[in-house]
């Protein structure tokens, strides 16, 4: 298990592989004029300030998006991603840093709508204050995985539901596999993003067996690790899945996530992967 509150590991490795693979699913949304809907299953605070003393504990950001902050050779499919990052610190000195309902809401157009779970009371509040004028966002303190059922399907029809779990029980993967079976049955077009950290080989495959097992369609699975297999002192890794990938999003992310890890990978360690799981 994973120690969990979100502000310990905010702009790190894993925050930026996930969130430029979700600004990527966001500007993919809105290449259509009809309305879309996005749904958070665990939306944290929504914006951490990296001076506090628990993002300052394990400064997981220093090998994170501090090692982007003054890269001049940003490529092209990261050029959103990293002027997000820089629109909530506006004096150029890396402090803030958005989390994932803030750089969805970054995309939503005037007729889209968004909703926020979060079930810790303290941090669903913040979350509540920080888009309380905010009506094109509903915030909810409830449990991520009834969320799934309370707000599925939604009645625009399209859209993409981030489950990104905490990962601070026992039993987790088991938990996201069959939630995920039980959303799909309920809105099938669309699109799923599961982040998940990588563990031990056996939990991995049978993950993979889980989600295969549910019989869902076109699964694209994108890993992405800065340690090797055998390492097992921190986190060494992490992966998303997506269910009902845009067009060519295999491709894109492909190239950004090799980018991603050279400039991540300060021992050269570990790599970028992206395949299918369960073919399109």
């Amino acid at each position: 298990m994973l120690a969990y509150r979100h502000q310990f590991h905010a702009g790190g490795y894993a925050d930026v592989f996930k969130h430029a693979l979700l600004t990527g699913l966001m500007l993919s949304l809105r290449k259509k004029d009809k309305a879309y809907f996005y749904l958070d299953t665990h939306a944290g605070i929504g914006r951490y300030d990296l001076t506090h003393h628990w993002a300052e504990k394990n400064r997981e950001f220093a090998h994170g998006i501090a090692l982007l902050w003054q890269r001049k050779d940003i490529p092209a499919s990261l050029i959103d991603y990293m002027q997000l990052v820089r629109a909530e610190n506006p004096d150029g000195k890396l402090r803030f840093y958005p989390g994932s309902p803030h750089i969805a809401r970054r995309w939503l157009r005037p007729g889209d709508r968004m909703v926020l779970i979060e079930l810790n009371r303290d941090d669903c509040a913040a979350l509540i204050k920080l888009f309380a004028r905010d009506r094109q966002v509903h915030v909810q303190c409830v449990d991520a995985y009834q969320a799934l059922k309370a707000f599925l399907p939604p009645p625009e029809r399209r859209g993409m539901v981030l489950i990104d779990s905490s990962f601070d029980r026992a039993k987790e993967f088991a938990r996201i596999a069959a939630a995920l079976s039980t959303a799909h049955k309920r809105w099938a077009t669309g699109t799923y993003a599961v982040w998940y950290p990588l563990m031990e080989q056996s939990a991995m495959v049978a993950f993979d067996r889980a989600i295969i097992g549910a019989g869902i369609p076109k699964i694209l699975k994108l890993d992405f690790a800065l340690e090797a297999e055998d390492w097992t002192l921190t986190m060494r890794g992490c992966g998303m899945l997506v269910v009902n990938p845009p067009w060519k999003f295999d491709h894109d992310a492909a190239a950004m996530l090799e980018w991603l890890w050279r400039a991540l990978s300060v021992k050269g360690s570990g790599g970028a992967s992206v395949s299918w799981l369960v073919p399109e």
